[in-house]
């Protein structure tokens, strides 16, 4: 079985990204008869998904796990769903801010994940690292690539889903005016592979998730 990992490109004046410090030391590994392959995806509304539908093609995954990094997040975020809108708040690499703009005209409103989001915030937890399900990814390029990514997969039996991290220790450092939670690479890319066996089994059997109360108060 082959599971795609994508990360982003450092954005916003940042020289890293978690996304994709996770991912790129997620690659060529193998685990419960998984081969992890990661892919980086730029920051660029207009280019993300080109990008991202070429790994699926080249790539051919069984299962999809998108990242992105979540300033302020002080766990494992993982996403439930994607809207059909880009409204960034700053510009992306290329200087893009979309308002009100779909993802993809005339596409449903949103697209929920397909992974086992409840079974992998539990699991998370059971091996001591904080998650929860997150209920929004935002409106900027993660939404677009979470949402992109349900759409051409919407037809397909391929498991796939967003999940956001926190900041890197020495993204967090450099912030002023504020204490963020932060997580080292290692970390993320422990907790992750944590992951792959019950992702492994879900891809393989096609078990229903867990029906536990993860939702939010407001």
């Amino acid at each position: 079985m082959k599971i795609l990992i994508t990360g982003f490109e450092p954005f916003g004046g940042e020289t890293e990204n978690p996304s994709w410090e996770a991912a790129r030391l997620l690659n060529g590994m193998s685990v419960s008869q998984c081969v992890l392959v990661s892919v980086q995806l730029p920051c660029v509304f207009s280019k993300s998904l080109e990008v991202l539908e070429n790994a699926l093609k080249l790539h051919q995954p069984q299962m999809v796990i998108a990242l992105g990094q979540a300033d302020g997040r002080s766990d494992v975020s993982i996403e439930r769903v994607a809207i059909n809108v880009c409204d960034a708040r700053i510009p992306d690499n290329e200087g893009a801010q979309p308002v009100d703009v779909a993802v993809v005209q005339g596409g449903p409103a949103a697209y929920f994940s397909t992974l086992p989001i409840k079974k992998m915030v539990t699991t998370l937890k059971s091996n001591g690292y904080p998650a929860s399900v997150s209920q929004t990814a935002g409106t900027f390029v993660c939404n677009q690539v979470f949402y992109g990514l349900q759409h051409v997969l919407k037809d397909q039996k391929v498991a796939s889903g967003f999940i956001h991290v926190p900041l890197l220790p020495s993204q967090a450092a450099k912030r002023s005016g504020a204490t963020l939670s932060s997580m080292s690479s290692t970390t993320l890319r422990d907790a992750l592979l944590c992951l792959v066996p019950i992702l492994a089994n879900h891809a393989k059997r096609g078990e229903a998730d867990l029906q536990v109360a993860m939702g939010a108060n407001s």
